[in-house]
């Protein structure tokens, strides 16, 4: 809607003959009076945007007031209160004062950490193996190069999957705390016939699962590499939502 404002004023700006073009402005194809809006925040038709005016219905020529109360409420005025009240309380914990001087950048790294997780080449000296596997174990082979090939939504994912954030810390995977461990998880069904590199098919079945208090994978040691991909992949899109005691 903001073109439409943006478009209106382009018209009014140049000659008269297109002032009835600025008027015939739609949304599209719709004209903004039949889009039925009035001067209420959208979603809460009780938040009047402006006194003695909620019935008002918008057209093209208070819409570019409307936006401007509808932003207004939205991102300023509206959460006045709720803002000021986490300055309070963050305040009591750290001096706010000595955030200004990072830029909004630096403190989205400093409060949220890292926007890009690892690089390839950081893991295998960044994670512990244990409990069955070492850093030369087929399964945990196949996993390192299935973490380097992740997308970037895909390693939010694992990232949250196993730690319970999104993002790392500052410092990345050096700066973890406990260290990103991986463990070999026994089938939960009985052991079928193993092969040479200790996977089983009984393994295949199974989901990797995880204790996110101590940043602890639980990696069935499964036969193939585009299994372990699959099984993976669903753990972390899917599982997200879950909590079991194993």
């Amino acid at each position: 809607m903001q073109a439409l404002v943006d478009r209106k004023r382009l018209l009014e700006s140049t000659l008269g003959e297109n002032l009835q073009e600025a008027a015939d402005l739609s949304f599209r194809g719709t004209a903004i009076e039949d889009l039925c809006l009035d001067f209420t925040l959208p979603g809460y038709p009780d938040y009047v945007l402006k006194e003695g005016e909620g019935s008002t219905i918008v057209n093209i020529y208070n819409l570019e007031e409307y936006i401007t109360l509808v932003v207004d409420a939205t991102v300023k005025s509206g959460i006045m209160r709720q803002v000021e009240a986490f300055k309070s309380g963050f305040n009591q914990v750290f001096d706010i004062s000595s955030l200004q001087i990072f830029s909004p950048q630096e403190l989205d790294y400093l409060l949220c950490g890292r926007q890009e997780i690892w690089e390839p080449e950081s893991l295998v000296d960044n994670i512990k193996f244990d409990h069955g596997y070492t850093a030369r174990s087929p399964a945990i082979v196949n996993l390192l190069e299935i973490m380097a090939e992740f997308t970037p939504e895909q390693q939010h994912a694992f990232c949250q999957f196993v730690t319970g954030a999104p993002r790392l810390p500052p410092g990345g995977l050096a700066a973890l705390s406990p260290k990103l461990t991986i463990v070999r998880k026994h089938p939960s069904s009985a052991v079928n016939t193993s092969n040479p590199t200790g996977a089983t098919e009984s393994a295949d079945d199974d989901l990797p699962s995880v204790m996110t208090c101590a940043n602890y994978l639980k990696l069935p040691p499964y036969s193939t590499k585009e299994i372990m991909r699959k099984k993976l992949l669903y753990a972390i899109l899917e599982g997200r939502g879950s909590f079991d005691l194993s």
